[in-house]
């Protein structure tokens, strides 16, 4: 069985010390912001991400990039040219046009490289949900399981990986076009906050909308009560609240025996648009 490497995006949202742990590569995307562009690495080397957000609420609109085929290439064909293949967990197609060049380029490295495999998948997924698929992938790995036993995993796995989050202010998914401008208006007014999550396509989609901050936090809580079947593995994500993120981790771990919980930033490529005070959860259930 020839070796192989897992490899992944920004979009997973890995503390850089999680990465190193696991031994990810993780690609960064790029975000555009003040007319400077930057790249989305794990150890924010070139912005820290408390310092994105207060940017956010200071007005500056920021726009993002997919990772190009060119990247893609750099990073895919070292790696088999020394003789391991590729297994590439990639951002939600439904979000972004990375999982299309990184198909190109699994395509390209191959046909130069007869006997090798390059296999992508689609994570349907975001932020430390992406990164959740990613851990148990590296789970399975380490068990001693072949890249195609991985890949399978993860192509089951994937449709059962929970996304559930909030927004503190609607006018970021405004501008995405998530919500209209009415409904962003009076939600505003309204203090009300919607709660949303990702479906099996891995599209952003509204459930409902409550009253307040509290109530949407809580929200989250309920939907993991609900929907749960492992409870031993919890990620939250948050748009520079960790307050919020903690108190909600708190709640989980009175409630569930979780031994492994992740707390990080939404990136800049998906907090450009969920804008600041997101929060999210992600869990394993019984249906996405």
């Amino acid at each position: 069985m020839r070796d192989y490497i897992i490899l992944t995006d920004s979009c997973c949202d890995f503390p850089a010390e999680m990465a190193e742990e696991l031994g990810v590569t993780v690609l960064p995307l790029s975000f555009l912001l003040e007319g400077k562009e930057y790249f989305n690495y794990p150890d924010n080397r070139e912005m820290d991400p408390h310092i994105f957000y207060e940017k956010l609420r200071a007005g500056s609109l920021g726009s993002t990039s997919a990772i190009n085929v060119a990247t893609f290439l750099d990073a895919m064909e070292p790696v088999v040219s020394a003789g391991k293949d590729v297994l590439y967990i990639s951002f939600s197609s439904a979000l972004s046009t990375t999982y299309q060049s990184a198909c190109i380029a699994a395509r390209e490295v191959m046909e130069a490289n007869p006997g090798a495999t390059v296999a992508v998948v689609d994570s349907r997924a975001a932020s430390l949900g992406q990164g959740m698929l990613v851990y148990l992938a590296v789970q399975e790995k380490n068990q001693g399981k072949s890249l195609e036993e991985v890949q399978a995993f993860v192509e089951a796995k994937k449709d059962h990986i929970d996304h559930w989050f909030t927004v503190d202010d609607l006018n970021h998914l405004k501008r995405g076009g998530r919500v209209s401008a009415a409904a962003a208006l009076f939600g505003t007014m309204l203090q009300m906050k919607p709660v949303l999550h990702v479906d099996n396509e891995g599209r952003l989609i509204p459930v409902s909308k409550v009253r307040g901050r509290k109530a949407s936090v809580k929200a989250l809580l309920d939907k993991m009560e609900e929907l749960v079947e492992d409870p031993s593995v919890v990620f939250i994500s948050h748009g520079d609240c960790l307050d919020d993120a903690q108190g909600l981790a708190k709640s989980i771990q009175e409630k569930f025996p979780v031994a492994k919980l992740v707390i990080n930033y939404v990136g800049p490529v998906i907090g450009n648009h969920s804008g600041p005070g997101t929060l999210a959860l992600f869990f394993v259930g019984k249906e996405k």
